[in-house]
């Protein structure tokens, strides 16, 4: 008989809190949830030009639509998990499930740009607490004994619904009234009632385990640091006459305050970063190499869909074909290159892959003004799908392997905040690169034209074609600042991971 909704928090005789015939529904309510958080980002870049032009929404209001998400997200993604431990990993995960569906459903009614930033900073809350608790559900409903096999599904299916769901956003986006991006958001919610019903009705409660502070000051200084480096760096791409700060100031100030951060997590007595962990070179160096590698994807899968459906005219499922060979390649055969690297280290694999990537993404820079999506831009893609699906399981594993057991899900944790900070910086950053490049080529002959927004008045074709240059040039400043960013990953991988023969090869975790 299925444990009801209200009953005791009980623990299992296997170890796990969840009984055997409840672990199913765990599993398929993770699956759904991490989904509806994995789909967000890729499905929203795609859905930017539709957005712009329906809310009239500028560069800078693009941008902080995505930053407004990654920045809460990057920011408490670490003390959401930890909250699982002191509140219950259910009934907080079901919290987050609450917070991000009732916030995609804001976003869906958003009536415009200043709106719709503050309810995805929201809906970036709901996700810090919902992404890492789908995989904590997971761990503490199964035993040790099924707990990989669990996982694996669930990152499996997850893999798939990340794939899928921007090829399915595109065609809707495709085929309907630029209202239409508002259904990316409210499909959340159906999605989200099912996760839910499966969550609270057929899952039981969990014994907190452990009772102990939450960094609260952690995470205020964390999340205001990064929030004025991305102010500054976003109004660097602004006329001075536009700015609301000086870009300068908001960049001091942030640094500053995430100074602050940084004396304040060595000092108190929960940390939500436990600072020693940087102490080995490995996991900086990998940590590092994260920064630069997802600071370049980032920009690219944010910049990419803007610029070959806003100015190459591609409509958003053609856009979003673009992304599936990355999605498939990383569920395809990541798994192999986790499996090598346990054979050989990370190193190799982690240096060859950033520079895939990063020559998938010069390709990119040098070939934007033939504008062949099909021809040229398709082909190089699959370069950067790759060097991606090379690289993400020996991250992980160089990630675990410099990190003692006690802390793997801490480390796991703060390299998932770093990628998930580097994206938003990216945006940010590249933002203005973009804004500044358009500009620099159009040299004040498209008034009231912005790079990634579709014209509001028809041009005539000097103008459409100036245009077009402009694009093609802001594009291709970003891809190349992108391509820098790999090469330098590949080369902090080479100098801080290890590397071993099969007669060298240490033991590792599980052996």
């Amino acid at each position: 008989m299925d444990a009801p909704v209200d009953s005791p928090p009980q623990q299992s005789a296997a170890g796990a809190f969840c009984p055997p015939e409840a672990r199913p529904f765990a599993l398929v309510a993770a699956i759904l949830a991490s989904s509806m958080g994995f789909i967000d980002g890729s499905v929203v870049a795609l859905a930017m030009p539709a957005i712009r032009a329906d809310l009239g929404a500028s560069l800078v209001d693009a941008q902080w639509i995505s930053n407004g998400y990654m920045l809460f997200l990057s920011a408490l993604v670490l003390i959401g998990g930890a909250a699982g431990d002191v509140f219950g990993v259910r009934n907080l995960f079901a919290a987050g499930i609450v917070l991000f569906m009732a916030t995609s459903l804001a976003c869906a009614l958003a009536p415009d740009a200043g709106t719709l930033i503050v309810m995805r900073a929201l809906q970036g809350v709901g996700a810090a607490v919902m992404v890492p608790g789908s995989l904590a559900l997971i761990a503490k409903s199964y035993p040790a004994a099924t707990r990989g096999q669990a996982i694996g599904v669930w990152a499996a299916y997850s893999s798939l619904t990340t794939a899928a769901g921007p090829f399915v956003g595109g065609m809707v986006l495709s085929f309907g009234a630029d209202w239409m991006w508002r259904t990316i958001f409210a499909i959340n919610v159906p999605i989200g009632l099912v996760a839910l019903a499966l969550l609270l009705g057929r899952v039981p409660r969990d014994r907190p385990a452990e009772r102990r502070p939450l960094d609260h000051l952690g995470a205020l200084l964390a999340t205001a640091g990064l929030g004025l480096m991305a102010w500054g760096l976003t109004e660097f791409g602004l006329a001075e006459a536009e700015r609301s700060v000086s870009p300068s100031v908001a960049l001091a100030a942030g640094a500053a305050i995430f100074f602050l951060f940084v004396l304040w997590e060595r000092r108190a007595r929960v940390p939500m970063v436990k600072l020693e962990l940087f102490s080995s070179r490995a996991f900086s160096g990998a940590n590092l190499y994260t920064l630069f590698l997802f600071f370049a994807l980032g920009a690219v899968l944010f910049f990419l869909p803007m610029t070959v459906v806003s100015a190459w005219g591609a409509p958003e499922w053609q856009a979003s074909l673009m992304m599936l060979p990355l999605s498939l390649a990383i569920a395809l055969f990541s798994g192999r290159a986790g499996r090598l690297a346990d054979r050989r280290g990370p190193r190799l694999l982690l240096t060859i892959g950033a520079l895939l990537v990063g020559l998938s993404y010069a390709g990119l820079a040098a070939t934007a003004p033939l504008m062949m999506m099909w021809q040229v831009w398709f082909p190089i893609l699959f370069l950067q799908a790759a060097g991606m699906a090379m690289l993400v399981s020996p991250l992980s594993a160089a990630v675990m392997l410099a990190t003692p057991d006690a802390d793997t899900g801490l480390a796991s944790g703060v390299n998932n905040a770093v990628a998930r900070a580097a994206g938003m910086m990216a945006v940010a950053a590249l933002g203005a690169v973009a804004s500044l490049a358009f500009a620099g080529v159009s040299d004040g002959r498209l008034p009231g034209v912005e790079f990634g927004a579709r014209p509001e008045i028809a041009l005539d074709a000097a103008a459409a074609t100036l245009r077009l240059e402009a694009t093609n040039a802001a594009f291709g400043a970003v891809a190349a600042i992108a391509a820098v960013a790999c090469l330098l990953a590949a080369a902090i991988a080479w100098a801080t991971q290890p590397a071993w023969t099969a007669a060298t090869r240490p033991a590792l975790r599980g052996d």
